[in-house]
């Protein structure tokens, strides 16, 4: 799954900017064939005295971190336009917007996740393109 933590200043989106936020987000992973319900985006609000960047309080920065398990991008070129295009993504929700914005992916073991006690099916098999077409686990 792509898990996505924002942490942003208090008033930095409205709920429904969050909802907007998280849709694109989806949409980005749908793309490629992951199920929607793959894709998780929390928003953590930070009061502006607890966000340090530099030792400094911080108020118009938003920090993301992105954790994919259910895809790994091992091809150094496509790493790069991964980033790229999730740079631009968040471009369009932060610096567009006035905020500073950082963020990084770690990419999780897939034989160490689980949903509902199933292990997900293989990238691109007849299961998980089901799990896609139900937005749902289905067992196999």
């Amino acid at each position: 799954m792509p898990l996505w933590h924002v942490y942003h200043p208090a008033d930095a989106f409205s709920e429904q900017h969050k909802r907007e936020f998280a849709e694109e987000v989806t949409g980005f992973y749908a793309r490629f064939g992951l199920p929607r319900f793959y894709v998780v985006t929390l928003f953590h609000p930070v009061p502006r005295e607890s966000f340090l960047v530099g030792g400094v309080p911080s108020g118009d920065t938003v920090r993301v971190v992105i954790e994919h398990i259910a895809r790994h991008a091992d091809d150094q070129g496509l790493r790069e336009r991964m980033a790229g295009a999730l740079g631009r993504l968040l471009a369009r929700h932060t610096q567009e917007r006035g905020l500073h914005c950082e963020f990084h992916v770690d990419e999780t073991p897939r034989d160490l996740w689980m949903i509902d006690g199933l292990a997900p099916p293989p990238t691109g098999s007849e299961e998980e393109q089901l799990w896609a077409r139900e937005n749902k686990p289905v067992p196999y």
